[in-house]
């Protein structure tokens, strides 16, 4: 029997270090599944372990793209999918990591089957987002799949900034007469392992300092050059992501006052509480986890996962 540790919760809340302390443990790999960590271009600005960190534990999937690459959620589960199977056949504990919801559950569940769409409702559709932008798609997944786009709207409204998501969506609906939301749910996925299921939470003030301070340590480390080095790539669907926005907006400005930097910093801090709290509304409906608090002995994690294994 294979079975895949998976850490889940929100932003800074100390996954990355939970996760090592467990594959150092188990005497087993990570598998990444955060999406802004898969760009080899965005290091400070995505909190990509360390050099020590990376060290300390074997990990895949940090940094191993090009933010010029299209790379999808399904591109995702394919191949991280297929690393498992390679890394169950040395050892039949693995670790998975990550707060990007998506990528978790397309790993341990699966995507749903969809039918194709005709070249001629794609092609019409990219010739109205270029007329009328993302407005424009919005505007019509609500009309089409109100249902859906609610959803996004409350538990995950990054996407409905997402230009080939939402596209995707709108395609479907088009494409089928039919609601987005109506092919979802309707296939299981076989895997080859059983999930173990680890949440890591705090109360909000203790996330939100943690977030405020992990900020403030981006910031020190050069956060600012590393957006400014981006810039001229700003369109590009992996930078469209809290740390990177609000510089981007700064850089607009074309004024160097340290009080517009000082606003956004103070956007980043609070656009990434407000991405931490829609983490956890997604997280705490994932089945099957157990939720520790972020300063819970290890060996008590330890000793749930042995009970898990076990039983």
């Amino acid at each position: 029997m294979n079975y895949l540790i998976t850490i889940i919760g929100p932003t800074a809340i100390g996954k990355t270090s939970l996760s090592i302390a467990l594959a150092q443990h188990f005497n087993c790999d990570i598998i990444s599944c955060d999406s802004r960590q898969f760009y080899k271009e965005m290091t400070i600005g995505t909190a990509v372990p360390s050099d020590e960190e990376l060290i300390a534990a074997k990990h895949h999937f940090i940094q191993n793209k090009s933010i010029f690459e299209n790379y999808s959620v399904g591109d995702f589960e394919n191949e991280a999918t297929a690393k498992l199977d390679e890394l169950f056949l040395k050892n039949n504990i693995q670790i998975m990591v990550g707060g990007s919801g998506l990528f978790v559950d397309a790993v341990l569940k699966g995507f749903d089957d969809f039918p194709e769409i005709k070249d001629t409702v794609r092609e019409q559709l990219n010739a109205d987002f270029e007329l009328f932008g993302i407005d424009y798609l919005q505007n019509k997944l609500k009309e089409l799949d109100n249902d859906f786009f609610q959803k996004l709207y409350c538990e995950n409204p990054q996407t409905l900034q997402n230009p080939q998501r939402m596209k995707r969506f709108v395609e479907v609906c088009l494409g089928t007469g039919k609601p987005y939301s109506s092919f979802l749910g309707q296939k299981k996925n076989e895997r080859s392992f059983t999930p173990i299921l680890i949440g890591i939470e705090a109360n909000r003030e203790v996330i939100y300092e943690r977030i405020n301070q992990r900020v403030d340590n981006m910031i020190n480390q050069g956060l600012v050059a590393e957006a400014e080095r981006l810039y001229p790539n700003r369109a590009l669907n992996a930078l469209q992501t809290v740390g990177y926005r609000e510089l981007f907006d700064y850089f607009d400005s074309n004024i160097e006052d340290s009080r517009l930097l000082g606003n956004a910093i103070e956007e980043i801090k609070k656009n990434t509480r407000r991405f931490a709290k829609r983490q956890l509304t997604w997280f705490k409906r994932t089945e099957n986890a157990i939720w520790f608090d972020y300063l819970t002995d290890r060996k008590k994690i330890i000793k749930h996962i042995n009970q898990h294994i076990k039983s």
